[in-house]
């Protein structure tokens, strides 16, 4: 579903990503964790095509998002850090405009807008502006967003933050339902509890170079994620 093939990216002399290999396969929850700075974000929007990068490539259903971004960015939906969106849009204007940029019907785009909108509680805000909405709802309604295409692949950069722990709850619920049905999430997270209990396979990062990954047991052992993330950062001071 998702091949990172030897990424580097740097800025200027610094090295983002150094070389970095991670292969996420249909149906897999894949955790991507590290601490500030060490390469997450430049990873992920990497592989949305948000950022160029140096060398090495990404595969996105065999699709390499450098010469085939727009049948790859088809295919995905991304969760940034940080939900700026339209403030002079309404939530539902906003919505129409997501589907029609992934040339949803008015049928499919409906009946999923209501859905979605209804088990996340953004209903009776929709018609109102996205400048009037908190940062919970922009987060939500970015989580809407991206569900309305049903994308095979969604990468998501800490997805639970400002998010209640309701809609937390639903959300980690619908990660898993979209796994089941033979899709994939790559997603990055400091809440190492959360990535322990929902992720089949994690990775840990730490200035731009991979130090471990693999199926959650094979990452933490008998240990907790958090012990071993410890042990890791310390290792490799």
């Amino acid at each position: 579903m998702l091949v990172i093939d030897h990424l580097t990216k740097k800025y200027g002399s610094k090295i983002a990503v150094d070389d970095l290999s991670l292969h996420i396969a249909p149906g897999e929850i894949y955790g991507f964790i590290g601490h500030n700075g060490a390469g997450k974000t430049t990873t992920l929007k990497a592989v949305v095509g948000i950022l160029d990068f140096d060398s090495g490539d990404i595969l996105i259903d065999g699709k390499s998002i450098k010469k085939s971004p727009l049948e790859c960015k088809s295919e995905i939906a991304y969760i940034p850090d940080n939900p700026d969106i339209y403030d002079y849009m309404t939530g539902q204007k906003y919505l129409n405009f997501i589907a029609d940029v992934f040339n949803v019907g008015k049928a499919e785009r409906g009946e999923r807008i209501k859905k979605y909108s209804e088990i996340f509680e953004l209903s009776g805000a929709l018609a109102n502006p996205i400048a009037s909405y908190s940062h919970g709802m922009k987060q939500k309604l970015v989580v809407i967003s991206a569900l309305i295409h049903e994308p095979r692949l969604i990468i998501m950069d800490e997805p639970f933050v400002g998010l209640d722990p309701k809609a937390s709850h639903i959300l980690k619920e619908i990660m898993r339902e979209i796994c089941d049905k033979g899709g994939a999430i790559f997603f990055s997270t400091h809440v190492l509890e959360v990535a322990e209990k929902l992720c089949d396979k994690v990775a840990i990062i730490k200035d731009g170079k991979l130090i471990r990954s693999g199926t959650m047991e094979e990452v933490k052992g008998d240990e907790s994620l958090e012990a071993v993330f410890l042990e890791l950062e310390a290792d490799n001071a």
